[in-house]
C-alpha cells in the first residue's frame, strides 16, 4: 500500500466532500439553527439519536450544548437518547430495538422541542420510528443524513443531507455540521461572551 498516496486520497475527498456540503447546505442549516434557538428559547430542549457512530455524535453535541461548546456559558437543554443503558436495552427487549428512540421521544418530548436524528444512510428503522412519534407529537423534526437523505426526507421539517454516499465521509460532515450548531446556538442565544 502507498500510505503517502492513501493519505492524499481521503484528503482530496474529504475536500470535495466539504466544498460541496458547503455551497448545498447553508439555506438548510440556517433553518436548523432558527427552529433550535426557537426551541431552547421556548423552554423546550434537543433530542438527539442515531446508531453506533451517530450515536457518539449525538452524545457529544448533546454534550456540547448541555455543558459548554467555546465559552463558560449557561446550559443549553440538550440530551442524546443513546445513552442510557437501561432504557436502550428494556425498549429494545419488551417493544423492540426499531422503538429505541421513539419510546424515550414519547416518555420526555413536548411540543416545540427538536427531535434531531442522524442517519448516514437516512433509512435506520429506529430513527424513523423516532421522527414518526415525534411528528405525532407536534415536535420539530430534524435530521442529518447522507446524498438524497434516505427515507428521512419526508418526516423532518430540516434535513441537512450530506452529497456524498461515502459513509466516513457523512460522518465526518455530521459532526462538523453539528459543531457549527453548536457554535451558531451560543452565538444567537446570547451566550457567547465569557
Amino acid at each position: 500500500m502507498d500510505l503517502s498516496a492513501f493519505f492524499k486520497d481521503e484528503f482530496a475527498e474529504h475536500h470535495d466532500v466539504a466544498r460541496r456540503a458547503e455551497a448545498a447546505l447553508a439555506h438548510d442549516f440556517a433553518g436548523l439553527v432558527h427552529a433550535c434557538t426557537k426551541a431552547i428559547r421556548g423552554g423546550g430542549k434537543l433530542m438527539f439519536f442515531g446508531n453506533g457512530g451517530s450515536a457518539a455524535d449525538a452524545q457529544h453535541l448533546a454534550t456540547e450544548l448541555t455543558i459548554r461548546y467555546k465559552r463558560n456559558r449557561a446550559a443549553i437543554a440538550a440530551l442524546a437518547l443513546s445513552t442510557d443503558t437501561s432504557a436502550l436495552t428494556a425498549a429494545g427487549n419488551d417493544l423492540g430495538f426499531e422503538q429505541i428512540f421513539a419510546r424515550q421521544i414519547e416518555a420526555l418530548g413536548k411540543s416545540g422541542d427538536v427531535a434531531l436524528g442522524i442517519s448516514t444512510s437516512g433509512k435506520s428503522p429506529n430513527v424513523i420510528a423516532a421522527f414518526k412519534r415525534a411528528r405525532s407529537m407536534g415536535l420539530v423534526t430534524a435530521g442529518l443524513g447522507g446524498k438524497g437523505g434516505g427515507d428521512m426526507g419526508p418526516l423532518v421539517d430540516h434535513l441537512l443531507a450530506v452529497p456524498s454516499t461515502t459513509v466516513a465521509r457523512i460522518q465526518e460532515m455530521h459532526i462538523l455540521l453539528g459543531q457549527m450548531l453548536c457554535g451558531a446556538l451560543e452565538v444567537e442565544l446570547g451566550l457567547a461572551s465569557e
